[in-house]
């Protein structure tokens, strides 16, 4: 009414949330719907060396083509790309997203990083602690 423009609402933030999401894992997904480790590099402007550490899995699991389809190196690439997707609305972007996953202290477990829970095998608290912060809880 006042030239004031309508505040998000929570319908409006999940939107973004869930249109960022599938906009980065359908940018690193390939043909077969398998995530490419490759196009991780690609988008974040790095190697497949680095990628790999990102994930706490090895070189080898990310080059050779049977390994990079295992069950558990999808399950870490997914991980990494749903940690990352749902970090970048309120990181400023994509590459904000990627620095808070790498070095971010979380409060709430015990200063360890996004990353480092990731590798502890606890993406999910990772993803829980992200929606909290969007619904407007504390870290």
């Amino acid at each position: 009414m006042y030239g004031l423009t309508r505040l998000p609402t929570f319908v409006d933030r999940q939107s973004a949330c869930v249109r960022t999401m599938t906009d980065l894992l359908n940018q690193v997904t390939n043909e077969e719907g398998l995530i490419s480790p490759r196009a991780i590099a690609d988008l974040f402007h790095t190697t497949i060396k680095e990628v790999a550490e990102l994930c706490e899995l090895s070189v080898d699991a990310l080059n050779k083509h049977d390994r990079v389809r295992s069950e558990r190196s999808q399950k870490r690439l997914r991980e990494l790309m749903l940690i990352l997707s749902q970090a970048e609305p309120w990181c400023g972007g994509r590459y904000g997203a990627y620095a808070w996953y790498r070095s971010e202290p979380i409060p709430s477990f015990g200063d360890a990083t996004a990353e480092d829970m990731l590798k502890q095998g606890k993406a999910e608290l990772v993803m829980q602690h992200i929606r909290r912060i969007e619904d407007g809880g504390y870290s």
